[in-house]
């Protein structure tokens, strides 16, 4: 079985649940991926890892760091900057905060970032693009260039379009035709 396919089966096992859900969006939902279940269980931390470098690779960003909105983005961000660190040229983790700390450094953006980095966004699920561009626009204030975006699921409900509108390309892992059994 491929890298791939186990990442899907894994998210249909772990992560996908239906029902009756209202979204970070205010959307409604019968169905809800709780992509954490599986972004932060070892075996999806290594296929997350050595598929979203790969697809940053052959998309062909130039990315020396990898990194989004906490909490969803945090575990797609170090896996990816793990798996770097045997694939060279490595590409270092870093987290967007929801606020500014209001003591210490007083920083939005922790870890492996500095003004003028090259970098790219990931989300663990795109539905309206909300947070990614919201990461991005921190990115931005701080000086950094997004090269794109990467989600580990794409729900397919116009988040990847809202991205792509402010300019900047998307790519996906897994999308939810996939989990939900639809071609």
């Amino acid at each position: 079985m491929s890298a791939r396919d186990r990442l899907v089966d894994l998210l249909r096992a772990r992560s996908l649940r239906t029902g009756d859900f209202v979204l970070a969006s205010g959307q409604h939902s019968t169905f809800y991926i709780d992509c954490r279940l599986t972004t932060m269980h070892a075996e999806g931390l290594a296929l997350i890892g050595e598929l979203g470098l790969m697809a940053i690779r052959d998309r062909g960003w130039p990315a020396t760091a990898v990194g989004g909105l906490t909490l969803g983005a945090d575990p797609v961000a170090y896996a990816i900057a793990a798996r770097s660190a045997t694939a060279p040229p490595a590409i270092h983790g870093f987290t967007v905060r929801k606020a500014p700390k209001d003591h210490g450094t007083g920083r939005r953006i922790e870890g492996c970032f500095e003004s003028g980095a090259s970098v790219v966004v990931v989300e663990d699920v795109i539905t309206t693009g909300g947070s990614a561009l919201e990461a991005v626009r921190a990115v931005r204030a701080e000086g950094g260039t997004v090269r794109g975006v990467l989600a580990v699921v794409d729900r397919g409900e116009g988040g990847r379009e809202a991205i792509e509108a402010q300019g900047l390309p998307v790519a996906a892992l897994v999308h939810v035709r996939e989990l939900l059994g639809a071609s």
